[in-house]
């Protein structure tokens, strides 16, 4: 169970990267790890989008992630933004998550922020334990993530649903938030406050290759 479970959040964290040339490369190696996946939703949803993911042409792919998830706030795959907005209270989680895979043997890499949802995931398939833990503490960020892709009707909602799969259900506190959120949006720094989050948590970050 385990090992499934890992190799599970491996997938996601890759299919919800950017379609890098190695991601695609190793499009193969991922549908048949797909394959040895339990039977369920997550398996199910997994197969349904790595079909398309093989079939796509490789600019077609970019095109889509790029217009899914750079272009649109309400589907930012930054998990505390959804709760937090671009607030110091953000910055503060930004750091309690970079000390928390710091703790773990963790390393990050790439110049990502620690919320950053496919690094979330390969955290989780590192550490089950530490790795639920963050994705049950953002439970609400991905709740709206998921149904902003779902309203879309983007082929990205299948792999939300997949990782909330694993996840319990919302508490009514939860819903309740979900629903506040989804009607104002996140929070908004105070003017003339300093930035959300401390240098030590915000590397250089690249354009997309």
């Amino acid at each position: 169970m385990g090992r499934d479970a890992g190799v599970r959040y491996e997938l996601l964290s890759l299919l919800l990267s950017y379609p890098s040339d190695d991601i695609l490369d190793g499009r193969a190696e991922m549908a048949a790890a797909a394959a040895t996946l339990p039977a369920g939703r997550p398996r199910d949803a997994i197969g349904r989008f790595l079909d398309h993911f093989l079939a796509t042409s490789r600019l077609a792919l970019r095109q889509d992630y790029v217009e899914t998830f750079d272009l649109q706030k309400r589907s930012s795959l930054y998990l505390t933004f959804f709760t937090h907005g671009d607030t110091r209270k953000r910055g503060q989680g930004l750091l309690r998550l970079k000390r928390l895979y710091r703790a773990a043997g963790f390393v990050l890499e790439g110049g990502e922020l620690p919320d950053y949802l496919p690094l979330v995931l390969e955290f989780a398939a590192h550490d089950r334990r530490h790795g639920e833990w963050v994705l049950r503490e953002h439970r609400v960020g991905l709740e709206l993530l998921h149904t902003h892709l779902r309203e879309k009707g983007s082929r990205y909602a299948g792999l939300l649903e997949a990782v909330r799969a694993g996840l319990p259900a919302l508490g009514l506190a939860e819903l309740v938030e979900v629903r506040r959120l989804a009607v104002n949006g996140p929070p908004r720094e105070e003017v003339g406050l300093e930035p959300f989050a401390p240098p030590e948590v915000m590397p250089g970050l690249g354009a997309r290759p």
